[in-house]
């Protein structure tokens, strides 16, 4: 049977009166690539905390490689790695300064330190920055550093938090591809987004988290078979007017959404929909159609998109 690194059960956070995490059960299989997904207030960062051990859990239990957190939080964090929301490198250091030093918290030799550094630079396509100062790197160069520094302490299991937050597209896919890799290489990722397309291509496994509750698990493409339909038609009509005419697409497809700014259709055949649209004599300013997606999962299960 697969190892299980990470078991909670009714994992609950308490900020005063305030319930961030409201009782999940989760469990994440060694090897595995598992996503916590949602909307800024979901619960994912606060959760991830708890994983990391440095929030205490409020109540319920959690347990990673089969230990408690309040006990052994010290053994726990020496396998784990750790990719902060917000960037916590020494801007005034450079690039390979910043792994040589946090190499020496783990009790690593200065050799032993630079030797890996050296090895992780490569991996993170930074070698070539090695002498750089931290503070002036790209966004994207300082994620990837922040990676591989996670890395120094060759950990069993990799945390996480909103990994591509604020990079741009290209960045984003060098970053994906870099974590890929470490699946690759058997290290367990578990990470928190609330872009779809993030989680699509980078999780096995997700949960689907609003409010501090779990309201869906289970792969990508099972979520999206399960809560939506093959294709998605985006109708946006003028400016003021979705609204009044959204009740008119009403029969068309499986359901529909009435977003701010576009009508949803939920239908197998979005191109069949659309000439049913056309045929209603409706003219939109434009229409979309799509695949379906895990927002559009979202959508569904919680009333609103993941941008929310």
């Amino acid at each position: 049977m697969t190892e299980s690194l990470i078991v909670a059960r009714q994992l609950v956070k308490r900020f005063g009166e305030f319930t961030a995490v409201d009782g999940i059960d989760v469990e994440v299989q060694r090897g595995e690539a598992f996503g916590f997904l949602g909307p800024n207030g979901a619960g994912k960062s606060s959760t991830m905390r708890m994983i990391g051990c440095v929030s205490p859990v409020t109540s319920g239990s959690l347990r990673l490689f089969g230990l408690d957190p309040a006990t052994h939080g010290a053994q726990i964090r020496r396998r784990l790695g750790v990719v902060p929301q917000l960037d916590t490198l020494d801007t005034e250091l450079t690039v390979q300064e910043n792994l040589w030093l946090y190499g020496r918290y783990f009790d690593l030799s200065r050799s032993e330190a630079k030797r890996r550094a050296k090895e992780l630079l490569e991996f993170a396509q930074l070698a070539d920055r090695a002498d750089s100062i931290v503070d002036h790197l790209s966004g994207g160069m300082k994620r990837r550093l922040s990676i591989a520094r996670s890395l120094i302490n060759e950990p069993e299991m990799l945390l996480l938090d909103e990994p591509t937050t604020g990079l741009d597209p290209q960045a984003r896919h060098v970053l994906w591809d870099r974590l890929y890799r470490l699946k690759q290489q058997g290290v367990t990722l578990v990470l928190t987004t609330h872009y779809m397309d993030e989680a699509e291509q980078l999780c096995d496994r997700l949960v689907v988290m609003d409010q501090g509750k779990i309201v869906a698990e289970g792969s990508p493409r099972e979520l999206i078979d399960r809560y939506s339909t093959r294709e998605v038609l985006e109708l946006r009509f003028t400016a003021g007017t979705n609204e009044a005419l959204a009740p008119q697409v009403q029969g068309i497809g499986e359901r529909q959404e009435l977003l701010p700014d576009r009508v949803l259709v939920y239908a197998d055949d979005g191109e069949a929909a659309l000439a049913a649209t056309h045929a209603r004599g409706l003219q939109p300013e434009s229409a979309l159609v799509r695949r379906s997606s895990l927002e559009d999962v979202f959508l569904l299960l919680t009333g609103r998109t993941l941008a929310d």
